[in-house]
């Protein structure tokens, strides 16, 4: 399949019959855990990653003595896909995991300085992504999931030093809203949301955080081979412009 992928590309044709720039359907619910402070489902095409939000108390960093604390997990689940296997996070799962925190920490989204609570004590943000299933990439499918979720996310209250569940006292202070679009290179062709058939093909692959004001707040390059600077600026303005086609899918609150 990764052979008739290539020759389909060089020809101009994708194996699905989409553009080069074109995205798979794009399915988003809100609220879908509910024990979770907020979460999201999102389906790209097959893909479906589903990232719930829990909030508990925690010591903040020594850095960051009056922040809250933000920290991204991801579960590639056996069930997902015949490739995953049982057991501790792996190197792709690590790595989606830093690439979805950093779009979420570089872009300032969380206002993490209103999450403070007392000295040594702060809100701590803890973000689980679950694959449900992988039809290929899931990195755009994780970030977006867990937007969303953040935006629907709530405080709980606290009442003698405890959280109270299902008793919120206000919103999760959510200020930028960074999407995240992967663009990636085959030859010297660009394609967006790769099937898993096209992901096994890559050159490279080039993920863009773009904040609504058109900032670009963090760039991964990942892939075996090189990419040149003038390439880089083609990637990143195809990902800014995509970035508006997808938020505009978003409810924003």
């Amino acid at each position: 399949m990764g052979s008739y992928a290539i020759e389909m590309i060089e020809k101009g044709k994708r194996i699905d019959g989409r553009a080069f720039d074109e995205f798979r359907n794009i399915e988003i619910k809100e609220n879908v855990v509910k024990k979770a402070e907020g979460s999201a489902s999102v389906k790209i095409g097959e893909t479906h990653v589903i990232a719930g939000i829990k909030l508990e108390l925690a010591e903040p960093f020594e850095d960051t003595p009056n922040e809250g604390v933000l920290v991204v997990n991801i579960e590639f689940s056996p069930i997902a896909s015949p490739d995953f296997e049982s057991g501790p996070p792996g190197e792709d799962a690590i790595e989606v995991a830093r690439i979805v925190d950093r779009g979420i920490r570089e872009s300032k989204a969380i206002k993490l300085d209103e999450l403070f609570i007392a000295p040594e004590k702060v809100w701590g943000v803890f973000v689980d992504i679950h694959v449900i299933n992988h039809k290929g990439n899931i990195l755009n499918a994780a970030a977006l999931a867990s937007l969303v979720a953040l935006l629907n996310t709530r405080i709980p209250k606290i009442v003698d030093g405890k959280i109270v569940r299902n008793e919120f006292e206000r919103k999760l202070p959510v200020e930028h809203k960074p999407i995240t679009v992967s663009v990636c290179k085959v030859g010297n062709k660009y394609i967006l949301d790769p099937l898993l058939e096209e992901e096994n093909i890559l050159d490279a692959k080039l993920s863009v955080a773009i904040r609504e004001d058109e900032k670009i707040c963090a760039l991964q390059k990942q892939g075996s081979k090189g990419i040149d600077f003038e390439e880089i600026e083609k990637m990143v303005d195809l990902a800014v412009e995509k970035s508006k086609e997808i938020r505009e899918l978003i409810k924003w609150q």
